[in-house]
């Protein structure tokens, strides 16, 4: 008895040594795959409202390295020293920005599209040459850039999920959904400007209905079912309770000939795979990209 006391004493002494051991391995790795954040700590008494920033050298940055696809030239903007630090420096602009001081719906909506875009960017430019954003993705005790990769905003630090799920979704305008680009193939196409407030409701019905005009993320079938992006699948609760309330909101973006099809109480909707694939200029893409893209898996 006294043997399998100790046997057993042993054995739950080296159960919870191992637990402990695998506990601080994580701790140890969460600590580590934080960074540390985007843009600085402004003093109190110069923060300004989001209106009041510019966006002008993140629109001449956006006009330089991504194409009228949306696509981006990755490996000539992390070659540019110069335009790297632009785009520090723009981040740095952002985080001047103070949420607490009144700014024009328009203006939030702007910023923190363009913050959401900027962030996304300069994590990619930090990790390139990859093949997709779901390579530096990790669920588990290593770094997630949609979670360890914090913009400071008004002298807190916001992630990239934060700023989706927190702020953009909640303030009513699912059109963000065609407008922030997580760096996929899959993604609306990243607009080679910036989100200003006084163009804002061009430029998001612009990239609505561009979303729709590629095949990619909807078609109809020769049997009149339309095969849409996962994103309406994952977020579609934000166009509407109902499926049929959802096509009614994203009718007038709709291809002409599938206009009539979205208000047919009938209408068949299948949901497309997603494509994790870098938004990369093809001309630009290097010869050695680390891991493989995965078609379908994975909610941003």
């Amino acid at each position: 008895m006294t043997t399998r006391r100790m046997k057993l004493g042993l054995s739950m002494g080296g159960f919870f040594a191992t637990a402990a051991a695998v506990a601080g391995l994580l701790i140890w790795n969460t600590q580590a795959s934080a960074k540390e954040p985007l843009g600085r700590q402004w003093p109190n008494g110069q923060y300004v409202s989001m209106d009041q920033i510019d966006h002008s050298s993140y629109d001449s940055l956006l006009q330089k390295y991504v194409d009228k696809d949306g696509m981006v030239n990755y490996a000539a903007w992390q070659r540019n020293s110069a335009d790297r630090k632009l785009l520090g420096q723009y981040l740095v602009q952002l985080s001047q920005a103070s949420p607490s001081i009144k700014s024009s719906r328009e203006g939030q909506l702007a910023f923190w599209i363009n913050a959401y875009n900027a962030t996304t960017l300069e994590g990619m430019l930090q990790e390139y040459p990859t093949s997709s954003i779901r390579n530096h993705t990790a669920k588990i005790a290593c770094y997630n850039i949609w979670k360890d990769l914090p913009l400071l905003v008004g002298g807190k630090p916001h992630s990239l999920e934060a700023i989706e799920h927190q702020v953009l979704r909640k303030m009513g305008e699912p059109r963000i959904h065609f407008a922030i680009v997580c760096a996929s193939v899959g993604c609306p196409r990243l607009l080679n400007e910036a989100y200003v407030p006084d163009r804002l409701e061009e430029q998001l019905a612009m990239n609505s209905r561009d979303f729709f005009a590629r095949s990619q993320n909807f078609h109809v079938d020769a049997n009149g079912t339309m095969h849409v992006s996962a994103i309406l699948d994952w977020f579609g609760d934000d166009f509407g309770a109902s499926q049929q309330a959802q096509l009614t909101f994203l009718q007038k973006y709709l291809p002409e000939d599938a206009q009539r099809l979205a208000v047919n109480p009938r209408a068949k909707v299948t949901f497309q795979e997603y494509n994790w694939s870098i938004n990369e200029q093809k001309a630009a893409r290097t010869t050695s990209v680390p891991g493989k893209a995965k078609a379908g898996s994975g909610k941003r």
